[in-house]
């Protein structure tokens, strides 16, 4: 290195250190990262990698060169190219993709929730692009990331034939809650529960899709599963039983709309990549049928990946095909993906707005629209995932499903999207009237 003696002995004798902080945190937090005793105008690449509960490595990188105090700081200095350039605080994270090497289709989603997302940060010398497991890193650090806040409760819940995961916030209560419905992988998702849970709202991961008969055989549960839920929520000691809403994500979406304008009436409801399309008072079974009907539909990409959003379009304009919007008496926040690929997000909430208008209580809805971004609208700081695996629980077999979105704009539309959900929830369900949850 054509380096100053000084300068060579400093960082002979000291090392650069990395600081990141915090070290542990909610996934909606920022994290600072900075790196300080660099030689000055010295070329560094930072680097962060995350092993997959599925064993998959997730990495990401930016090339960055040290000020004239030889320090370089996340948060204030660009990025000069890697998986994201400019001032990006938070890149490390939302810009972390399979590595190379991996099997194409892989997607991030942490199943066990009560163990934290570990990130290792490391420093490289010179501006790398690629191989860092051939290098060695100058120094590296780990930060925990949790979805999971400390003294939040998870209790698995069965009532009658109704399975989720019931999480509670530390403290006396009650609490404001919210019935969280995922979409049509299937399962029991609960790290966005969890998350709720962490910010100050009982929250119930409702298991739903690809539940099996003794038999074997997928079960399509009825409206009532959905009901039995809601009522087990407002029920339970720890939970306000004015104060409950609904979350529903793509599949989850049609549910949400079809109990609030028909049965229960939560007291607001936030819907995410999904369509009112949905035969009048019909059931999940009747939402499968209609796609079912359409599969001459179904498009590929120039990958052969699998585009299912026109399988509900043209949205129809028989009322007797749509959840009857103009009996909802509750706030609605819809997010919509304008790039999703799997469901007709748009055209849904266009028309979900016209009908609204018409019957006079659009007043209640809150539209986000979102350019390039796409179905898998996660919280804040996840990887984007444009196309993974699928598993297509009646044949059972997998296919590559196209979700949509471009890694900037759809990263950017998950930060500001649960920044929006956090402040509709604390509106409407805490009146605001204390301070936002914080952890860590």
């Amino acid at each position: 290195l054509d380096l100053p003696v000084r300068q060579q002995y400093n960082m002979a004798e000291h090392g650069p250190v990395l600081n990141v902080h915090p070290s542990s945190c909610l996934v909606d937090e920022k994290t600072e990262v900075e790196v300080k005793h660099l030689a000055a105008d010295y070329k560094i690449t930072l680097h962060a990698l995350i092993r997959s509960e599925d064993g998959d490595d997730w990495e990401s990188f930016g090339r960055y060169t040290s000020d004239s105090s030889g320090t370089v700081k996340v948060s204030r200095d660009k990025s000069l190219g890697g998986t994201f350039e400019g001032v990006e605080g938070m890149g490390l994270l939302w810009s972390m993709r399979p590595v190379p090497e991996s099997k194409p289709g892989r997607r991030f989603r942490k199943n066990n929730v009560q163990t934290p997302v570990k990130v290792t940060f490391s420093v490289y010398e010179g501006h790398l692009a690629r191989g860092f497991k051939h290098h060695i890193p100058l120094t590296s650090a780990t930060a925990e990331r949790w979805y999971l806040a400390p003294e939040v409760q998870r209790v698995e819940v069965t009532e009658g034939e109704m399975k989720g995961t019931l999480f509670i916030p530390p403290g006396s209560g009650p609490f404001p809650a919210v019935l969280d419905l995922w979409g049509g992988q299937g399962g029991r998702v609960e790290y966005r529960s969890a998350l709720l849970a962490s910010r100050g709202y009982v929250s119930l991961a409702l298991e739903y899709i690809g539940i099996l008969t003794a038999e074997g055989k997928l079960h399509h549960v009825d409206n009532t599963y959905f009901e039995t839920a809601f009522t087990f929520l407002k029920k339970h000691p720890k939970v306000r039983p004015d104060r409950v809403a609904v979350m529903g994500m793509s599949f989850g979406v049609s549910v949400t709309l079809g109990l609030t304008a028909y049965s229960e009436i939560p007291r607001c409801v936030v819907c995410t990549s999904g369509s009112h399309i949905m035969p009048l008072k019909g059931s999940l079974a009747d939402v499968y049928a209609a796609l079912q009907q359409n599969v001459d539909k179904i498009r590929y990409d120039e990958k052969m990946r699998i585009i299912w959003r026109d399988l509900l379009l043209p949205v129809p304009d028989d009322p007797s095909k749509k959840v009857k919007m103009g009996e909802i008496k509750c706030p609605v926040l819809l997010i919509v993906g304008e790039d999703d690929q799997n469901w007709p997000a748009s055209e849904s909430a266009a028309d979900m707005k016209k009908m609204m208008e018409e019957a006079g209580n659009s007043h209640l809805l809150t539209v986000l629209s979102y350019p390039g971004t796409g179905h898998l609208i996660e919280p804040p700081y996840s990887p984007h995932v444009r196309f993974s695996d699928f598993k297509l629980l009646e044949a059972k077999t997998k296919v590559v499903v196209l979700w949509g979105g471009e890694t900037v704009p759809h990263s950017r539309a998950q930060e500001e999207s649960w920044q929006n959900t956090l402040a509709f929830l604390e509106e409407h369900l805490y009146d605001n009237s204390r301070e936002v949850t914080r952890c860590c």
